[in-house]
């Protein structure tokens, strides 16, 4: 092979490797944790399953190898390309999603003995050469691409590169039907319906083809969809990234703009962002040009002079991303102006002075797009306390780095990541209050704009989490002493606050832990929605002992007229005075009214089952589809 040919491949490899360092977590669990709650059976059952799975496994790896073989040898025939593995692929109607009508639980696959998802990560770092390329990554035309369509020779593309998931079909969860659906063809779309989380880059890197000869959807989306990148304080577009050339004293007024690039109107909508600077602190300021949440809508992450802001503005991202010019203090400082939709950050600088301009900007500076087609992003947590809530379930607390800043909005989740077996495991998590009853006297707000009042903002998640003494996840985490890391990322999720503006009764069900998303609605309801005259929750769990923080919902509804909790159990112990058995028509019935003149709005969190019937059955009380909300994978 010629010298230039052989560099060509390593920097293909090289820039491949720094894109999958960017994007997203590994997934192996099928469902998030605001959708994997109690009536338990479900999710217990699936986490023992998989441990079943990867013990059982050493009995049947002989015979599974040598089965293989001979499969091996009795398909074996010359292609013209390559015949290469194939990865899990989850669509519509997947485990992720909420089982069709008259199924229960999740269109999980029963999997062939030796083929859980610990097999999968054996068998993909085996070393055997899974791409039939020997370690050459090649570019992958649209019409190559459609002749790979086939269960024993299935390619893929996904943000632009191209897997070979034949080897995946036997492992996948989902069945090699869901798999099939994205065979031939960009699966990109179809991936991000169902988990977008999902870090296929890692699972599938042993099976990379290689890049289609076209450009990566994420930038086919920044000209599709025209993505805002005004040219206040002498910033361009970020591809390519030109330097930035700010006046030091009037950064606003004294701009040398680059010519075809018209200011933004007057009427614009789309964020803008401007700086300013004093001899010790640089300050950035966002302008999102809407009404923002009082608790905040960004996270901000600095490190290594690199600034990366992300406000989340309903289903839009707006992200700042940016090389600052000079060294800066590792501190970041963020306020929030709620009704005029200012984020200001302000940054100490090393050295005094004076800088030229604020920094260089990188890829997706100053873009504004859907937050579905944005790369999930990770940052260092540090583990700084565990409290107990009940006999299997605690509130970790998590600590970001002094220079992350993150506001995870009402009925958003994060991810957690961690090695599990030098495997890549991430879960969804839905962040709580420290306490479910306020811990500082709450200031009043204003009835009519909840978001009117500045803030600042601290840096801890806490995540209600339960463990599972036979799961894969939960007990990796469990083991994680004080001062241990994890990696958490943005916050997701479609849950708006927009419904809630006139509502005036609010209804919760909930099964388990799908308390989590729940428990902030409830604060939220009490301190910020002045048109809210009632809460209501209906909490569907086990046993007794399995009811999260019920003391403080019993202390919040004795001091709180507006709320009220009511709790169900399946197996309830002798002398029981709640209600006892499943969620059905008449309990929802006697629970759920609408009084006259009254707005209402219900929203529905549990297991996939759970949250199928409830959904069901509320709507046959005459609930419409905008009157409710379905927290689901």
């Amino acid at each position: 092979m010629c010298r230039g040919r052989l560099l060509h491949i390593r920097l293909f490899q090289a820039s491949s490797h720094l894109w999958d360092c960017h994007h997203f977590p590994m997934l192996y669990t099928n469902r998030p944790n605001y959708d994997d709650t109690d009536s338990d059976d479900e999710e217990e059952e699936d986490e023992r399953e998989e441990r079943r799975n990867y013990v059982s496994s050493a009995a049947h790896s002989f015979t599974n190898i040598m089965t293989d073989i001979f499969r091996r040898l009795g398909s074996f025939r010359i292609v013209k390309m390559l015949n290469v593995p194939t990865q899990s692929f989850p669509a519509a109607g997947s485990q992720q999603r909420v089982a069709p009508a008259g199924q229960s639980g999740r269109n999980k696959v029963a999997l062939k003995p030796g083929h859980s998802l610990m097999d999968w990560i054996r068998f993909a770092k085996s070393g055997r050469d899974h791409t039939g390329l020997r370690g050459r990554l090649i570019e992958v035309t649209e019409e190559e691409l459609k002749k790979h369509g086939r269960r024993d020779d299935c390619w893929t593309c996904i943000r632009g590169m191209v897997y070979n998931v034949t080897p995946y079909m036997d492992y996948h969860p989902g069945g090699e039907e869901e798999l099939m659906k994205a065979a031939g063809k960009d699966g990109t779309e179809l991936f991000d319906q169902v988990h977008r989380w999902v870090n296929y880059e890692s699972m599938l890197k042993e099976c990379l083809v290689g890049r289609m000869a076209v450009k990566p959807l994420a930038v086919k989306a920044l000209s599709q969809k025209k993505v805002i990148s005004s040219n206040l304080n002498g910033l361009t577009p970020p591809l390519p990234p030109p330097p930035l050339m700010a006046s030091p004293t009037s950064p606003s007024s004294m701009m040398l703009r680059p010519t075809g690039f018209a200011p933004p109107s007057e009427k614009d909508s789309r964020p803008r962002f401007d700086w300013f600077q004093t001899d010790s602190t640089v300050n950035i300021v966002v302008y999102t040009k809407r009404k923002i949440p009082r608790s905040g809508c960004a996270t901000i992450d600095l490190q290594g002079g690199v600034l990366r802001l992300e406000a989340l503005l309903g289903n839009m991202s707006y992200m700042l991303h940016l090389r600052l010019t000079e060294e800066v203090e590792g501190s970041v400082e963020v306020q929030t102006a709620g009704s005029v939709g200012k984020i200001q950050l302000s940054i100490p600088k090393q050295a005094k002075g004076k800088w030229a301009s604020v920094g260089q900007p990188l890829e997706f500076h100053n873009s504004f797009l859907r937050q579905k087609d944005r790369a999930l992003h990770y940052r260092d947590c540090v583990l700084v306390s565990k409290t107990e809530v009940n006999h299997n379930t605690s509130v970790f607390r998590l600590q970001l780095g002094c220079g992350s800043v993150m506001h995870v909005p009402v009925g958003k989740h994060v991810y957690l990541k961690t090695q599990v077996q030098d495997a890549e495991v991430v879960k969804p998590y839905t962040p709580v209050e420290q306490s479910l009853i306020p811990v500082v006297p709450v200031v009043p707000v204003d009835p009519v704009d909840p978001a009117s009042q500045d803030q600042t903002h601290g840096s801890d998640l806490f995540l209600m989490i339960k463990v599972y003494p036979d799961g894969l996840f939960t007990p990796q985490l469990d083991t994680l002493h004080i001062g241990d890391h994890l990696m958490v990322s943005g916050p997701e999720g479609p849950f708006s606050l927009r419904p809630l503006r006139d509502v005036t009764h609010l209804y919760l069900l909930a099964a388990g832990t799908g308390f989590t998303p729940m428990a902030r609605l409830i604060q939220l309801s009490l301190q910020d929605l002045g048109s809210i005259k009632s809460t209501k929750l209906l909490l569907f769990n086990r046993q007794e002992k399995d009811i999260t923080w019920r003391s403080q919902m019993d202390e919040l509804a004795a001091t709180d007229q507006r709320f009220q909790a009511e709790y169900v159990l399946s197996e309830p112990g002798d002398g029981w005075p709640g209600q006892k058995g499943r969620v059905e028509q008449s309990m929802l019935r006697d629970f759920l009214s609408r009084p006259e003149g009254s707005r209402v709005y219900v929203c529905v969190c549990g297991p996939s089952a759970f949250t199928e019937l409830t959904e069901e059955l509320v709507r046959q009380q005459g609930f419409s589809q905008e009157e409710v909300h379905t927290f689901q994978g």
